[in-house]
C-alpha cells in the first residue's frame, strides 16, 4: 500500500532553517510529480512546493520562493525540503503527497518560534 513517512520537523527560531524528508513506497515513485504541502492552525491546507518526476521542474507557493528548495533522489524514493530563513507565519503541519493520488502521510510539526 501507499506509505508517505515525513520526518525532519522540530522548533526552530525565526531566521532558522530545517530540512524535512518524505519516504515515499507502494507506487511508482520515479515517474510521479510529488508535492509539499502544509496546514496551520485554523487554516486550509495550501501548496508549499511541487517537483517534477525528474525534478527538472519546481514551482513554490509564492510566500515559500527564495526560502525553500524542493528536491528528490529517485533511487531512495525520497523528496525533500530545504526550508531556510524560517517565519512564525511557517509554523505548520507538513505533508508530502503524490499530485494524484488520494493519500496523505502523518505529516511532520514545524515550529518557528523564539
Amino acid at each position: 500500500q501507499v506509505q508517505l513517512v515525513e520526518s525532519g520537523g522540530g522548533l526552530v527560531q525565526p531566521g532558522g532553517s530545517l530540512r524535512l524528508s518524505c519516504a515515499a513506497s507502494g507506487f511508482a515513485f520515479s515517474i510521479s510529480t510529488m508535492g509539499w504541502y502544509r496546514q496551520a492552525p485554523g487554516k486550509e491546507r495550501e501548496v508549499v512546493a511541487i517537483i517534477s518526476s525528474t525534478g527538472s521542474s519546481t514551482n513554490y507557493g509564492d510566500s515559500m520562493k527564495g526560502r525553500f528548495t524542493i528536491s528528490r533522489d529517485n533511487a531512495k524514493n525520497t523528496v525533500y525540503l530545504q526550508m531556510n530563513s524560517l517565519l512564525p507565519e511557517d509554523t505548520a503541519v507538513y505533508y508530502c503527497k503524490s499530485i494524484v493520488l488520494p493519500y496523505w502521510g502523518q505529516g511532520t510539526q514545524v515550529t518557528v518560534s523564539s
